[in-house]
């Protein structure tokens, strides 16, 4: 794959409806999205409200879309919404929001109200994939005519809010198959050469290059370094392409690029991304650090409200 080849289409040439169709013919489930989070998202009830505010569907698929909100919720409160699993093959976004809430939410209560959807894509949760079954990115499409049913159902559940909310942490993870398999996909279905790039080795936070707020990012990174590494600046003072403006600090505009943690317009907002493919860390320890960056990134916003 390094080659810039990719299995599917023709070099140059976007990919049509026969191109996805042969890719999505080679998708297959990996691992259950019931078991490994509806379950725990299910023993959350006795402490949380959980709602259903979704279904998905792709073919015979369904998959409830669910969301868990502080039981007692109050106006007078500040509220923060707590997403995972937007790329639904980053593991420790999901299972770091499920832990958030089994070990640290409760400590919030009364202080801020809580609105957490641990797995934003069910359906590439399964397959371990970054897009859904239509080959978009829904990471891509929060935006009013963004191409992800993912998408569209999480800006039909906070729209009644936005506006209310202090702070939004977006879990992501970036793995070696981005440049594996994603990249060069990404490449194939657009009909662009494939230009190959550098896997950041450690903790990352991207801010909103609109409204970047470093001391907020910053006090995010320099908690999650208690808990694992944090990614360096490459030899161009960058990290995926972009200037490293604070330590393991970089930004992107939100919402021009209809990026998930645009989709609120709250005061505080930050995507996390960890490296679980790195030598040095272990899938608790990305785990742990995505629960820590969402307790970082209350405290800090609470602190300052």
């Amino acid at each position: 794959m390094m080659s810039g080849t990719y299995p599917i289409g023709t070099p140059g040439k976007p990919w049509g409806d026969a191109e996805r169709a042969q890719w999505l013919s080679r998708q297959s489930m990996q691992r259950s999205y019931a078991e490994e989070v509806l379950s725990r998202i299910d023993a959350l009830k006795a402490k949380f409200e959980v709602e259903c505010y979704g279904v998905l569907g792709y073919g015979a698929d369904r998959y409830p879309l669910m969301a868990v909100r502080s039981r007692v919720w109050d106006d007078a409160l500040p509220s923060a919404l707590v997403t995972g699993g937007v790329h639904g093959y980053e593991t420790s976004g999901v299972h770091g929001a499920l832990e958030f809430l089994e070990r640290d939410a409760e400590g919030y209560a009364g202080k801020v109200n809580l609105l957490v959807v641990p797995c934003v894509s069910p359906w590439g949760y399964e397959r371990i994939h970054r897009w859904n079954a239509d080959a978009v990115d829904p990471n891509r499409s929060f935006r009013e005519d963004g191409a992800a049913e993912e998408a569209s159902a999480l800006i039909r559940l906070v729209a009644p809010m936005r506006g209310d909310f202090l702070v939004h942490v977006d879990l992501h993870e970036t793995t070696d198959s981005d440049e594996s398999e994603f990249r060069p996909a990404l490449a194939a279905r657009d009909g662009k050469p494939y230009e190959p790039g550098e896997i950041p080795d450690g903790f990352y936070v991207v801010g909103d290059s609109e409204n970047p707020q470093l001391a907020f990012q910053s006090a995010i990174v320099d908690a999650v370094s208690r808990v694992t590494h944090i990614a360096p600046a490459d030899a161009r003072g960058q990290i995926i392409g972009s200037d490293v403006v604070a330590p393991g600090v970089i930004l992107y505009p939100f919402e021009r690029l209809g990026l998930c943690a645009g989709v609120t317009g709250a005061r505080f907002a930050s995507t996390t991304e960890v490296y679980p493919d790195s030598p040095r860390a272990t899938p608790e320890q990305c785990n742990k650090a995505q629960a820590v960056a969402v307790t970082a990134a209350l405290d800090f916003a609470l602190a300052a409200d």
